[in-house]
């Protein structure tokens, strides 16, 4: 079995990193290139930078600011935001990013995921879903629908920064993203993001189950315990997280000697 990886994650506005709740209230944490190297000593396996504005503000990602950030770190880096075509994957690997997160413009464009796999590799494409929860009392024709704690639901997914819905199924489209060719899913629940009360584990669940591909779950972290939940019972390959690391209410060495005190096997220092 993979070591289970933990990434800390720089959502990127203005150049800064920033956290909000549910996309929204938008609150500066730091430099993203100084907190890369910090996460980076603390032992974080991967590093995510996401250039949040950079679709709903239809502008290419800030190339100068992502390479930056990878100049600073040896671990694998993944950049998202504003990724329109190949042209823009290729300057950002050229850069020294390690993978590629696309979102809006894969919606959009589902043949760019299998144009981009083809060129670069599955391994260096992650497909990023915004999905949040819509509630219904009976089965919805197209739609993966599910029972959670909450009620039943199935997710929407939305693009350009949480902004906007598109009508589609989270779930379907996971499905049609692994058959185009993408390697990895980085799902974030809006429902949960930046609320720290913890993830959607009925999410990261089902779009694992339904595609055995690799899954980053995000969206909700705010303990050491939500963490080794989503890993768990979510059956997510890594946990992506923000707020509990910028704020510096845990270590991302610390998370790991908890997820290892409870046997998920992760890389320590």
């Amino acid at each position: 079995m993979l070591a289970k990886r933990i990434i800390p994650c720089l959502d990127v506005k203005d150049g800064k990193v920033v956290k909000g709740v549910r996309f929204k209230n938008l609150k500066i944490e730091g430099d993203p290139a100084e907190l890369a190297a910090i996460y980076e000593e603390q032992g974080a396996d991967e590093l995510v930078f996401l250039d949040i504005t950079a679709s709903y503000e239809k502008r290419d990602t800030m190339l100068d600011v992502a390479k930056r950030t990878a100049d600073m770190v040896s671990i694998p880096f993944t950049v998202g935001g504003g990724i329109r075509n190949l042209t823009d994957i290729q300057k950002l690997l050229n850069s020294g990013v390690d993978k590629v997160s696309i979102n809006t413009a894969a919606v959009r464009d589902p043949k760019l995921i299998k144009r981009a796999a083809e060129a670069f590799g599955s391994q260096r494409i992650v497909v990023a879903i915004d999905a949040e929860r819509v509630y219904v009392k009976t089965s919805v024709p197209h739609k993966t629908v599910v029972d959670t704690p909450q009620g039943r639901c199935w997710w929407e997914t939305y693009i350009e920064g949480g902004r906007k819905p598109t009508g589609q199924d989270a779930i379907s489209w996971a499905m049609r993203v692994k058959e185009l060719g993408a390697g990895e899913l980085l799902p974030t629940s809006m429902d949960y993001d930046g609320t720290q009360d913890g993830y959607d584990i009925p999410l990261t669940r089902t779009m694992r189950e339904k595609t055995n591909l690799p899954v980053i779950a995000s969206g909700g972290a705010g303990n050491l315990e939500h963490i080794f939940e989503v890993l768990t019972k979510g059956k997510a390959d890594a946990a992506l997280a923000a707020s509990i690391f910028h704020r510096s209410q845990h270590s991302v060495e610390e998370v790991k000697r908890y997820l290892a005190e409870r046997g998920v096997r992760v890389c320590l220092i």
